[in-house]
């Protein structure tokens, strides 16, 4: 695949179903499979941290999530970023889920107090960013990597999900500093944008994801592939 411009990396995403989203394939796949580092050597008007929303995978990553209503990008593979289409979230879903509630989880003890603590402020918003999680919770500096951590969790488990980005407002009523991620339930991203999840059986989303990687990645590791379905 030559990739040019952000239609294209859509395009091709969305034919391959899923991918990782820092430049690395990490074993499995990615559309944009070079980073920051490597892309002087490579033929490419694809260059990462430019600013160009054309040709810039950084500014893409929230592009789909404000301009599409198929791609979800988010925390899902090996605690890091990448996307999932329309198509081929609820596999994911299902294997990840297994059919549970987030009160389901919480009380078989795999979710613990502070995801359980994020989760409700989200949940109870809709759609909130990441500062306001913080502030609305109380969580401090020291509490950060419990925090960051809990976030992560949270989104590996696809109970959250990454929905878009605002500026921080000050006193004054204005926007300063970098954008903040916005994020909001699963279930809310997917109702939000006129789709309800299937239910489809965990073993057999595994088996189809499985299966799709191989076309994609021929020389894949099941170890590998098996962390990067399961999480």
């Amino acid at each position: 695949m030559k990739i040019h411009n952000f239609d294209e990396f859509c395009s091709a995403l969305l034919d391959c179903g899923f991918s990782m989203g820092g430049g690395n394939p990490k074993g499995i796949f990615a559309v944009i499979p070079y980073g920051w580092s490597e892309q002087d050597f490579i033929n490419s008007p694809i260059k990462w941290h430019t600013g160009d929303p054309e040709t810039d995978p950084w500014e893409w990553r929230m592009r789909v999530l404000e301009e599409r209503d198929d791609i979800v990008y988010s925390k899902v593979f090996f605690r890091t970023s990448g996307y999932i289409t329309k198509e081929w979230y609820p596999y994911f879903y299902a294997v990840r889920r297994k059919g549970e509630s987030f009160k389901e989880a919480y009380e078989s003890g795999t979710i613990n107090q502070t995801a359980k603590k994020i989760y409700n402020i989200i949940s109870k918003n809709g759609e909130i960013a990441l500062h306001e999680i913080k502030q609305t919770c109380g969580f401090r500096k020291e509490d950060n990597s419990k925090f960051e951590r809990a976030m992560v969790e949270l989104q590996m488990r696809m109970f959250i999900t990454m929905c878009g980005r605002v500026q921080k407002i000050s006193k004054y009523g204005k926007g300063y500093g970098r954008s903040s991620t916005v994020f909001t339930t699963t279930e809310d991203f997917w109702n939000v944008r006129g789709f309800s999840l299937p239910d489809y059986d965990s073993t057999e989303s595994y088996e189809e994801i499985k299966t799709h990687i191989l076309r994609l990645n021929p020389e894949a590791d099941m170890k590998i592939i098996n962390k990067f379905i399961k999480g």
